[in-house]
């Protein structure tokens, strides 16, 4: 078999070390699968939020397994480890659900993937993303392929939780669990970007838990001003109608407008992507998949700048319910609870105006609650 891969160049190279420094955050996680790499099982289960680096795991494990091939160290094991870092390496199966759930249809795909020979290593990992949204029948007809695969291959599902349908599933894997970031450690991997220690402070803070986002948020120098916009909200609040709606749309032009950096990033990989298939040809070059995928992030950033705001918000009115003694804060913290409850609505994927409008209508007015 040719150990050739300059038809997937365009990574850099890594050896083992930066291949892991390439998941913040995770020291337990990490040191659990960099020891797995060495006598690797059939399958891994990857539980955490998003953003808390489980596709970084997930890609730095598969690495460390490919890398194995050619021994610890020498210019192919890193060219290896960098490939898979940048989730570019032939053997390293990415599938993820179209829509909002991993159908039968995708399981069929993990099944055949499965069973086919690696290209380039001595094994392949198939890496599936949001195993949590499994319908049971997908998540069935995964078990046998799961608990008896090739020799060749080996499983790394992604989820966030582990529901009741997938306890079986899950049995037959090595859990590993991958918490939120805590926001110091993802300052600390800012600064080490070169971002000043300060603003790594806010974007730390600002995550989530997740470093992606932070890392996404450090390129955009709109993020402080979206924040100071949803802290001001209690204070543009009247009780009216009228004032509500023009601060749901200053609000949302603010959402769309936070796209910006990711939209770069999409412009970039769909760049590089062009490059590669006009010098090797455009078969197998995943661009379907990429397309789908920034689909899904677009969703996800959108999500994520609503979760942002509405904590935002809520620390406002937290910060208001302890200004004084004599301020009436049941009606605050009643105020906070209705915000979380609307942070909790998003996973209905409700419509974006018509959430902030309710919400906003229903939380009290500065005058109404004493503060001024």
């Amino acid at each position: 078999m040719s150990k050739s891969i300059d038809a997937f160049d365009g990574a850099i190279p890594l050896d083992d070390e930066a291949l892991w420094a390439t998941v913040v955050g995770q020291a337990e996680a990490v040191a659990l699968l960099r020891r797995a790499a060495f006598e690797p099982v059939h399958a891994y289960l990857l539980v955490g939020p998003q953003g808390a680096g489980r596709t970084e795991a997930a890609r730095a494990f598969a690495g460390s397994l490919f890398a194995e091939l050619e021994g610890s160290v020498g210019e192919l094991s890193d060219r290896h480890r960098g490939l898979a870092a940048a989730g570019r390496h032939p053997d390293l199966i990415l599938v993820e659900p179209e829509g909002r759930a991993l159908l039968v249809a995708d399981a069929q795909r993990i099944i055949v993937e499965g069973w086919r020979s690696p290209i380039e290593a001595d094994r392949k990992v198939i890496m599936v993303d949001r195993f949590d949204t499994a319908e049971p029948s997908a998540a069935a007809s995964l078990l046998k392929t799961i608990e008896e695969p090739p020799t060749s291959t080996v499983f790394v599902l992604l989820a966030e939780e582990v529901l009741d349908e997938h306890v079986t599933v899950a049995s037959r894997c090595v859990r590993i669990e991958l918490p939120p970031v805590p926001a110091p450690l993802i300052a600390e991997a800012l600064v080490a970007d070169g971002i000043p220690r300060e603003k790594a402070l806010e974007l730390g803070e600002a995550s989530a838990g997740s470093v992606a986002r932070a890392r996404l948020l450090a390129t955009d120098p709109a993020f402080l001003g979206r924040r100071d916009a949803w802290d001001s909200v209690p204070d543009r609040l009247d009780g009216s109608g009228a004032a509500v709606a023009v601060v749901v749309e200053e609000l949302k032009s603010l959402i769309d407008n936070a796209q910006a950096p990711l939209a770069i990033r999409h412009r970039d990989e769909l760049e590089t992507l062009t490059q590669r298939e006009e010098a090797f040809g455009s078969r197998g070059s995943g661009r379907r998949e990429m397309v789908d995928r920034q689909k899904r992030e677009i969703r996800r950033h959108r999500d994520d700048e609503l979760r942002f705001g509405l904590a935002t918000l809520s620390r406002a009115y937290l910060a208001l319910s302890i200004l004084d003694s004599s301020t009436p804060s049941e009606a605050l913290l009643a105020a906070v609870d209705r915000i979380t409850a609307a942070g909790g609505d998003l996973l209905r994927n409700p419509n974006e105006t018509l959430l902030l409008q309710a919400l906003l209508l229903d939380l009290p007015t500065l005058q109404s609650v004493g503060v001024v």
